[in-house]
Order: structure tokens, then sequence, then C-alpha cells
């Protein structure tokens, strides 16, 4: 059966779905830790990427909670599949372009900005898809790319070990590429709504619409909004 264009954009933007890119984070964690032999390269990682990942959710929780965010800039917190797509895809490419040393060097930049344009094209898919606006699309990729370079930096200025899991990381390309087709919905934007209602004390979220209305009015429960799509 053939796709149709709006189909492929569906199809192509989950590409930054957390779902599918935690367990490729969490294979690139692993790579480190037995290419490192330590904990030192694994953290150059997972630091940089948890505290993106920590803002961006705050971001979502504090929109949704309590209708922080900026009207003038359509701004409802940081877009999650750009943050995440910035923050692994460039330190993928990096894993599997690295050879036998975990070591940034001139051979690995063409490798890793297509990790960036790869991520680049996947934040443009949320515009598409009417997931989020530009300013979100932005602060999120800008945001991710920060945390993928931060790692890159650390990488290379930890000591040279032998890398030996690069099959293991084409596996987890081959995940990629199939995920999008088979994965379940990942749930974590209905997860952090019914957070953010709950600590705020509210009986409904705030949604985009409230952004550009009278400031803190409640939106109606059970009132869907089409840009306040997962992540």
């Amino acid at each position: 059966m053939q796709l149709t264009w709006y189909e492929a954009v569906l199809w192509f933007t989950r590409l930054g779905e957390i779902g599918i890119l935690w367990p490729v984070a969490t294979a690139l964690a692993l790579w480190m830790l037995a290419v490192g032999r330590s904990w030192r390269l694994a953290l150059a990682w997972l630091v940089p990427l948890a505290i993106a990942a920590f803002i961006t959710s705050m971001s979502k929780l504090m929109f949704i909670g309590w209708g922080v965010g900026v009207a003038s800039l359509d701004f409802t917190g940081f877009s999650g599949h750009a943050m995440f797509s910035a923050a692994i895809y460039p330190v993928l490419a990096f894993s599997l372009a690295s050879g036998r040393q975990p070591h940034y060097d001139r051979t690995l930049v063409l490798p890793v900005l297509a990790g960036y344009v790869l991520a680049a094209l996947i934040a443009w898919s949320r515009i598409l898809v009417n997931a989020h606006s530009w300013s979100e699309v932005i602060a999120g990729f800008v945001l991710g790319a920060a945390a993928s370079a931060c790692t890159l930096w650390l990488v290379g200025h930890l000591p040279q070990r032998p890398a030996k899991l690069r099959w293991a990381m084409l596996g987890v390309a081959g995940w990629l590429v199939l995920m999008p087709s088979f994965a379940a919905p990942t749930r974590t934007h209905t997860m952090v709504t019914e957070l953010a209602v709950e600590l705020a004390g509210r009986t409904a979220p705030f949604l985009r619409h409230n952004l550009h209305a009278t400031p803190n009015a409640p939106s109606a429960p059970g009132v869907a909004d089409s840009t306040a799509e997962a992540n």
C-alpha cells in the first residue's frame, strides 16, 4: 500500500518519539560504558541528556499546569521530538562512524552533521503535522543540539579505548527503521498532562488557545488541542 505524503510525514515524525529513542539512548550509554571501561564516558552522555530532558519536561509542566508560556512567540514548551532528535541522532552517528576509537576527529564531522540534519528534518516535521509552533521546535532543537555538542566535546577529551560494539549500534539503527511502523504510540504527553493537572490542582489542563485568550482562564474538560501533541 502506497503512503500518502502526510502519512509519510506521520511515520517520519515518530523518529523523534521518546518511546522509540529512549532505548537508543540506553544503548548508547551501554556502548560508551563498554568502550570507555568506566562511567566517565557514559556520564558524558547521560548528564547532558538528562538536563535537556528535565528542562523540556519542566517547560511542559509549567504550561499545562500553570499556563506559563509566551503568547507573542506562541510558545508553550520545548518540543520533545526536536530536543531528543538533536540530542541523540548526532551521538548515534558518532558511535556508528567512530570505528576503533571513541574519540572525535575530522573524519566524524560529516556523519555527525548528518545526524543534526536528520534531527532538523524531524523537528520540521513537527510543524508539518501541526504539533508545535516554530518557536517550540527551534527551542527544542537548540536545547538538544547543545546537549549532544556537550557530549561530543567531552568525549573528545577522554582517553581513547578500542571500540568493539559497532555492530550492536548498527542493530540500534535497524530498530529505528522498524519502530515507527510497529511501536505503539507513546503516552508521555498524557502522563505529563495528568501530572501537571494534579500538581496544579486543576480540573483541566491549559491548552494553546488559552495562551492567546484571557490569562489563567481554564480550558473546558475534554477539549483537545491539536497543537498539544505528545512531545
